[in-house]
């Protein structure tokens, strides 16, 4: 229980003193960013859904006929 207890310790100590944080404004940039990005991957993933959707009905239909 005590090496958790270090290692959770040691984990807080180099972020506290070894990492390098980003400045607020820089954060809010790349948030927009990733947001953006999602909202048109989303939308891509849901075109090629309907498209696909649209073929393989349009196959079946020429199966039923």
């Amino acid at each position: 229980m005590a090496n958790i207890v270090n290692y959770i310790s040691e984990a807080f100590e180099e972020l506290k003193t070894n990492v390098t944080w980003p400045e607020w404004a820089e954060v809010q940039k790349f948030t927009i960013v990733v947001a953006v990005f999602s909202v048109v991957c989303a939308l891509a993933t849901w075109g090629i859904d309907e498209m696909c959707a649209k073929a393989i009905a349009g196959i079946f239909n020429l199966i039923k006929s």
